[in-house]
């Protein structure tokens, strides 16, 4: 019921601000969702005479928003649907019904030339968008909120999935968590796994193999990690596609050794060695390969040349997810500043970039963990990142260190 009543607040007051945008612009308005224009083959956005709404083709801006658009035939109705949030819309009528509530507003679906318009802020706004009037550009700038942006977290104590399954899946579900980095304990039974990933789908959650250790830079461990590779890859053959790892998640972290301050020409060439060997084990296995690296990897060279190790790594693998542990996300040494590097880098080689924050207590200084912090604070920070981030299609969204920590935040 309180989610109902926030979903009619929202609306509500969406529709009641109804458009500042002026009329004589509406013929040529532009529309973007996080950062990237909306293309209108046909119908245009126009400001509706009677309601001052804003009213725009809804197939095209919902699936910007990342939502579907379909037509009820039997009960002549417009459905739009977002994860579990369902909107449904009838032609000339002043109400919808949303998750089964009856919603009034000041504005209808409309039938434009074959094109179904509908009230801009009441869709942006009813998938808990920002939407923001830029008259200078002659533009609507709609936001995705960022508790819709994919999410990541790690849980690293294995034994969660035994005592608290059910729960963990939860909160990651209210937290709107799509992807769960599991370490991976070989002596737990595989039924356990099975039945924690069947699950976790179930609800919309890929679940990843974790493993790693800083001593896994050096070559004398590579039985190590063909070993756990191994493991997955038996693992995954032996469960149907519901319960199977969606990939492979490494977090290696070799500077933590001694040895990279001391000498660490040798030590990241036998990192990149292991590197190579996870690249020629994992050929071919359909699994995405991540890795966890430090935000400041782009400043480190491959040995005898001036290629960064982050873009080294980033022609070899699929994801890194940037440990960008700071808890401000604009200004010197932000979130934002310091992911952007990266960010060009993998836009460049076509591949994807998860921006991680901390919530671990750190004695790394006080701008570097959420810790004590509240969720609040924490979702403040990541939507003014999120809004400068999206304009980089390397973009992939935000991970949370890690599950415990997230989950005693008040």
């Amino acid at each position: 019921m309180k989610r109902l009543l926030l979903y009619m607040t929202v609306i509500c007051i969406g529709m009641s601000v109804g458009s500042n945008i002026p009329n004589v612009y509406a013929s040529s308005l532009r529309v973007e969702v996080d950062g990237r224009e909306v293309a209108f083959p046909d119908e245009l956005p126009y400001v509706d005479a009677a309601t001052n709404l804003t009213m725009v083709p809804a197939k095209f801006v919902s699936e910007k928003l990342g939502a579907t658009v379909k037509w009820n035939r039997p009960q002549n109705q417009i459905l739009f649907t977002y994860k579990n949030d369902t909107i449904a819309l009838r032609f000339g009528e002043n109400h919808a019904i949303v998750n089964g509530g009856t919603v009034t507003f000041g504005g209808g679906a409309l039938l434009k030339n074959g094109r179904t318009m509908v009230p801009l802020r009441f869709i942006s706004e009813a998938f808990h968008a920002q939407v923001e009037w830029q008259p200078k550009r002659n533009q609507v700038s709609i936001m995705t909120a960022v508790s819709n942006v994919p999410k990541g977290t790690w849980i690293w104590d294995s034994q969660v999935i035994v005592r608290d399954s059910d729960k963990a899946i939860s909160f990651a579900k209210e937290r709107n968590v799509t992807t769960i980095y599991l370490q991976i304990n070989t002596d737990m039974a595989p039924a356990i796994y099975e039945s924690f990933v069947r699950s976790a789908k179930e609800q919309g959650i890929q679940v990843e193999a974790l493993e790693g250790r800083p001593e896994w830079a050096y070559k004398k461990n590579q039985d190590k990690i063909k070993k756990f590779i191994a493991w997955v890859n038996v693992y995954n053959a032996s469960v149907e596609a519901e319960a199977r790892f969606a990939g492979l998640h490494f977090d290696i972290e070799p500077y933590r050794l001694s040895e990279w301050k001391k000498d660490n020409k040798v030590l990241l060439e036998g990192w990149m060695d292991n590197l190579r060997l996870i690249e020629k084990e994992t050929k071919g296995n359909d699994l995405q390969i991540t890795m966890d690296v430090p935000y400041w990897l782009n400043t480190i060279k491959v040995p005898g040349t001036d290629y960064s190790m982050s873009a080294w790594l980033l022609e070899k693998f699929d994801c890194l997810v940037i440990m960008n542990y700071r808890n401000h996300a604009l200004g010197k040494n932000g979130i934002v500043e310091n992911a952007q590097a990266m960010l060009r880098e993998a836009s460049t080689l076509k591949k994807k970039i998860v921006i991680a924050v901390e919530t671990v207590k750190s004695s790394e200084g006080p701008r570097t963990s959420f810790y004590s912090m509240s969720s609040e604070t924490m979702e403040k920070e990541l939507q003014a990142a999120h809004n400068q981030l999206t304009r980089y299609m390397s973009y992939a969204g935000f991970a949370v260190h890690d599950f415990k920590s997230w989950q005693a935040m008040k």
